[in-house]
């Protein structure tokens, strides 16, 4: 009994299990996910892009990086670097970040920081003459910039370079030198924009002459194909119109889009005192240049090594509270100093952004004429169709007017045509008056008709 039982659980020869039968047939089991590129499209995401990098100078180079190391140099994270994609289509984009201004303009994705520009490597014109551009006003400011330094120089208004400064001097006489030299030369550097900036005025001034461009060209090429339209409508005008409005609808979007992020920007403070690259640089470095001169200046005030040990209970309490008022008064200095340069280059931030707003808000000026003008054609068509369809309409009235009155004659005919014995069937004139009284009572009857419809109006006569 016990053996009946085990041959009765044991599992019959040619059953077995789904996972079992490839192995006994012969197949190889079918690997997870066939059929996915993981490993390639992870490569895709961290492929290694070609770059132009331009520096203060203008100077050029092309460059061979990737991803994660474009994100490291210039503290972008992932979500940027994908604006500048080229595989991705995203609108365009402005965006300014703590080390780095981020743009996405048509053809110009590149990122701007306050030592050089990162430009996607690209064959198209407009990237190629930016770079050009961009490299001749560095160049001519970089000119500018060594005469304005001789011209300074021989008139003695400028006694010490930055550099030849020794460490000794007073962290305020210094800081009131340089703020002197500022103010007496503001009339000449007030002109002058910063690095990111002018290389965002670059590309603002390529993205919009790119889209005027577009624009003015669908402008010449529209005009005739909608007067050749209102002449003769035809199918292959229409079909020409309708390509014409979709290139239209797909250009005002792309124009409206660089409007509102210019309109953006020019609306929020924050986000343009966040573009200004150069001053919080030069900030910073002005901030680890005081910290170098109070930490030498406090060393100095002890009289004694760094390293020495001092007292808790003889400890120089007279240093520590000239070290807390000098530290407070520097922070008070260069925070007031701070928001007046902050206010100062936002207005010129801002009258910058209006510049190019005024110049693509008439490139959309342009395409909503060239809409407004498509839509009056669009109007002019409709009502002349409209008239076609009502003078159909009016033709077709008196078609069916005047088959009601040759029907009156189908009728006499079907009356006089039975087979009925009568003496008028005798006489010779009874077929010609017969006809006559017929044709008047018709034409009667029509003329009824069509005053009829000239009163109701339905008819123009």
């Amino acid at each position: 009994m016990t053996d009946q039982k085990v041959r009765l659980l044991s599992g019959r020869p040619g059953v077995g299990t789904a996972q079992d039968a490839p192995l006994r047939s012969g197949i190889p089991p079918r690997p997870l996910f066939q059929g996915l590129d993981v490993l390639g499209a992870k490569k895709r995401g961290q492929s290694v892009r070609s770059w132009i990098r331009i520096d203060t100078f203008g100077n050029s180079q092309v460059l061979e990086v990737d991803k994660l190391k474009i994100m490291r140099r210039c503290d972008l994270p992932a979500r940027d670097l994908r604006l500048l994609d080229p595989l991705f289509v995203y609108p365009s984009t402005i965006l300014g970040r703590e080390k780095a201004i981020v743009v996405n303009l048509e053809q110009i994705r590149c990122i701007i920081t306050a030592d050089e520009v990162l430009l996607l490597n690209s064959l198209d014109s407009y990237v190629l003459e930016y770079v050009t551009e961009l490299q001749r006003r560095l160049a001519g400011r970089s000119e500018v910039n060594r005469s304005d330094f001789r011209w300074r120089s021989k008139r003695g208004y400028v006694t010490d370079h930055p550099l030849d400064q020794t460490a000794n001097a007073a962290p305020e006489t210094s800081e009131l030198r340089v703020g002197h030299d500022v103010d007496i030369f503001s009339g000449l550097s007030a002109d002058y924009l910063p690095f990111e900036f002018r290389a965002l005025e670059v590309a603002l001034e390529a993205a919009c002459m790119f889209l005027d461009t577009q624009a003015t060209e669908l402008e010449v090429e529209a005009y005739p194909v909608l007067d050749e339209l209102t002449s003769k409508v035809s199918t292959p005008n229409l079909e020409r119109a309708r390509r014409l409005k979709s290139r239209l609808v797909a250009l005002t979007r792309r124009v409206q889009k660089v409007r509102d992020e210019i309109e953006q920007l020019m609306d929020d403070d924050g986000d343009m005192a966040e573009m200004y690259l150069t001053d919080k640089k030069e900030r910073m470095e002005a901030a680890f240049q005081r910290d170098q001169a109070l930490f030498s200046y406090t060393s100095l005030g002890t009289g004694g090594s760094i390293s020495a040990p001092v007292s808790p209970v003889h400890s120089p309490t007279e240093s520590h509270k000239l070290e807390k008022t000098f530290s407070l008064a520097k922070s008070r200095h260069s925070s007031t100093r701070t928001s007046e340069d902050e206010n100062e280059h936002i207005e010129e931030l801002e009258m910058l952004l209006e510049a190019y707003f005024v110049v693509i808000d008439g490139t959309l000026n342009k395409l909503t004429s060239l809409k407004e003008y498509i839509d009056d054609t669009e109007d002019f068509i409709n009502i002349h169709l409209d008239n076609v369809r009502n003078q159909l309409i009016q033709f077709e009235l008196l078609l069916t007017t005047a088959t009601f009155v040759v029907a009156i004659f189908g009728v006499v005919a079907g009356v006089f045509g039975m087979n009925i014995s009568i003496d008028m069937f005798n006489e010779p004139w009874t077929f010609k008056w017969v006809i006559i009284v017929t044709g008047l009572c018709g034409l009667l009857i029509f003329s009824l008709f069509l005053c009829f419809f000239k009163q109701k109006g339905l008819i123009p006569l």
